[in-house]
């Protein structure tokens, strides 16, 4: 299958696209899945707020490691970057412009969402990177500017599923594409979003939120 995750459903919740403000875009893990990273949302929730999660055939993007080569994870690692910009256009064209749009990944997700915003980088309304990183055996070149876009980077020292130079090399490539990049290393071996990263995104959605003025206009 040349595109294993076209056919997926697109899950969304909260306000509305076509009244929405802020919306987040949630893009779930390994074994994970798009209503249950929505259900995470409880956690900053805020009335304007629009959650929208794409779903991965299986509840997998891609098949191997984060850091196996491009080709190994392919065609899935393609249809898994395309399912994350589908995601980002359907709330851009209902309305939502981008500067208001959280893009926030966990684990596989993460690594979808920092790949993608990598590749195409502009003004975002933030990017949180949960227990993920860059994908490759090596980090690649990225060019372009994400304006200051707000980015947070999280990961545990001991985490075997995500090594922590990869998540600290990932932060420094956000910080080279002018991002306003916050790093948040927790000690333990944990795997996965913390309560602090979803207050952190709290906080985001906060922000966005007082002066958003109900303004609709695309770009």
């Amino acid at each position: 299958m040349d595109d294993p995750h076209q056919d997926q459903p697109l899950v969304t919740a909260g306000a509305p696209l076509s009244v929405a403000e802020v919306a987040v875009v949630l893009v779930h893990g390994r074994g994970g899945s798009a209503d249950g990273t929505v259900a995470l949302a409880d956690e900053f929730y805020r009335h304007g707020l629009a959650l929208v999660a794409p779903a991965a055939r299986r509840n997998q993007w891609y098949p191997n490691s984060v850091l196996a080569p491009e080709a190994a994870n392919e065609p899935d690692l393609s249809s898994a970057l395309a399912a994350v910009a589908d995601a980002v256009e359907t709330v851009h064209r209902a309305g939502v412009r981008r500067e208001r749009v959280i893009v926030l990944g966990i684990s596989q997700g993460a690594c979808l969402v920092a790949e993608f915003v990598a590749r195409t980088p502009r003004r975002y309304g933030g990017v949180v990177l949960s227990s993920g990183g860059l994908m490759g055996p090596e980090v690649g070149d990225y060019d372009g500017s994400l304006d200051r876009t707000p980015v947070l980077v999280g990961g545990h020292e001991g985490d075997p599923a995500m090594p922590i130079e990869r998540v600290r090399e990932t932060a420094a490539v956000f910080e080279s594409l002018d991002g306003d990049v916050r790093r948040r290393i927790d000690p333990g071996d944990d795997h996965g979003i913390t309560d602090a990263e979803l207050a952190a995104v709290g906080d985001l959605v906060d922000d966005l939120l007082p002066d958003a003025g109900g303004e609709r206009s695309g770009r």
